[in-house]
């Protein structure tokens, strides 16, 4: 079992206070690496998940609302907490999800890195006056807090997410009720110890509630105190949510599942080309919604892009998340191994050929997947139809960029999309082209704090990050003066 100062509760978090669950329900939390139990959570059940609503109610100022400067100071404690426990937060990420411990100690920093920049730009949320006096009447606008938000988190960026929804949501003044997801929940419960050790936040302005989606789910959907919802998952549950809420008319801010082109053209720098894909597809293990899903290379430089990626990958080595020198961890669930085996083995009796990697026979029984470098993917494969989330990099080839173009758009999905060439004008073209929120040029780098992320189509709807993001749990008011 796991053990840390961080963990001294395994509860839900509701009203300021550690909550257990009033039955003694509990779920277990797994270590992908070993397959043994480090944990055992309460899992809450729908009358706590109503208290933590109440709770966060409660703590919503309208009338008073929370000033700039407070609401500033919550979000520079956080993120001053986050970067002095970096080491102990992303050693229980690892621990619970399995991406490399230097892995999982840089997304606690790159999760501090949204409260920081929240907490230096939320001046942009005060009141500001028009200069126009339209109908004789000075205008003045303000951004008022939407209220409880529920956010419902992934298990890929266990702190990660949570600080992309949860920053915002306080730079607005809204309470929050939070749901991890079940495998990773104890990366959560570290981050509310350090906010109720670290931060003087009223009680009920954050509430954390654990265990299952349907009973999480259902409540945060129906409540009317609930006017915003925050996700981040699949496209299926996306869907879901849109349905589940229409009669509340809930706001709702999506980010869904991804389909990323990879477009490797033939003036681009391979070997740079090469390095960005490797660090951009193995990621996690390559469980990122953002991760080049579908490799597009030129006919002209396909056989030598193949030989710099596989020289590449046999050189990464998959082991155990904690051990300082693994490339790659395990998958995260037997659900997610069995995914990616299938489309290995898909591609391969549809005739892709293996550039490297172990075709599937020779595959173990654990949870270790080894990185793997496909050619000759066409449209009828799943690994080109579906998210894989894992380590399989499939390689396309393509001749025009109009080609190419309608290829990298052939999904429904719109995250995130990577151009390599050193044409500019080509570069700006193929880029408004695609139909997709991110769209790296030379870079395989995805989300940062700074600029705005989100899908198009079928990949969700609003912004996280920037000043986008900063907007995304406030409503304008609008207030003109007569006299």
């Amino acid at each position: 079992m796991i053990e840390s100062p961080l963990l001294e509760k395994l509860t839900g978090y509701i009203g300021g206070r550690w909550t257990d669950n009033a039955h003694g329900n509990t779920f277990d939390v797994y270590n992908p690496a070993t397959g043994k139990v480090i944990a055992q959570v309460a899992s809450m059940s729908e009358e706590e998940v109503n208290a933590a609503i109440a709770s966060g109610k409660s703590a919503l100022r309208l009338t008073s609302p929370y000033s700039i400067e407070t609401r500033r100071k919550w979000l520079e404690d956080i993120r001053d907490a986050l970067k002095a426990n970096k080491e102990e937060v992303g050693r229980i990420l690892c621990m619970e999800h399995g991406k490399p411990l230097q892995e999982a100690q840089g997304e606690v920093d790159y999760a501090a890195g949204f409260f920081d920049y929240c907490s230096k730009h939320i001046q942009a949320l005060d009141a500001h006056t028009i200069p126009e006096k339209p109908k004789d009447c000075t205008w003045t606008v303000h951004y008022r807090p939407i209220g409880v938000a529920g956010l419902i988190t992934p298990w890929n960026f266990p702190i990660g997410m949570i600080a992309k929804k949860l920053s915002a949501a306080l730079a607005a003044g809204c309470p929050s009720v939070i749901k991890p997801a079940s495998e990773t929940p104890l990366t959560m419960i570290a981050l509310f110890s350090l906010m109720d050790k670290h931060t003087d936040m009223p009680d009920g302005m954050v509430n954390l509630v654990m265990g299952k989606a349907s009973v999480i789910g259902k409540v945060l959907c129906e409540s009317p105190d609930v006017p915003m919802l925050s996700f981040t998952g699949s496209t299926e549950v996306g869907r879901k949510l849109i349905v589940d809420t229409a009669e509340q008319v809930k706001k709702l801010a999506l980010e869904l599942g991804g389909n990323a082109p990879f477009i490797v053209f033939d003036d681009a720098d391979l070997d740079a080309a090469a390095d960005n894909l490797i660090a951009n597809k193995f990621r996690g293990g390559g469980q990122t919604c953002v991760c080049a899903n579908r490799i597009f290379v030129h006919e002209k430089v396909a056989d030598a892009f193949g030989e710099k990626l596989a020289e590449r990958v046999n050189k990464m080595t998959v082991g155990d998340g904690i051990n300082g020198d693994v490339d790659i961890g395990p998958l995260i669930n037997q659900a997610g191994y069995d995914k990616v085996k299938r489309h290995v083995q898909d591609a391969l009796e549809k005739g892709a050929t293996l550039v490297a990697g172990k075709k599937p026979e020779e595959l173990g029984n654990d949870l270790f997947f080894p990185p793997t470098v496909v050619h000759g993917v066409n449209r009828d494969m799943c690994c080109y139809q579906e998210e894989t989330f894992g380590p399989l990099v499939p390689m396309a080839l393509f001749r025009t960029e109009e080609e190419v173009i309608e290829a990298g758009n052939d999904t429904e999905f719109g995250l995130a999309s990577y151009v390599f060439t050193n044409d500019a004008e080509r570069a700006q073209r193929v880029a408004a082209g695609l139909r997709f929120g991110h769209c790296g040029w030379n870079t395989g780098t995805g989300p940062t704090p700074e600029a705005p992320f989100g899908g198009m189509k079928a990949s969700g709807i609003g912004r996280e990050g920037g000043l986008e993001g900063l907007f995304e749990f406030v409503e304008a008011q609008t207030v003109p003066r007569g006299f």
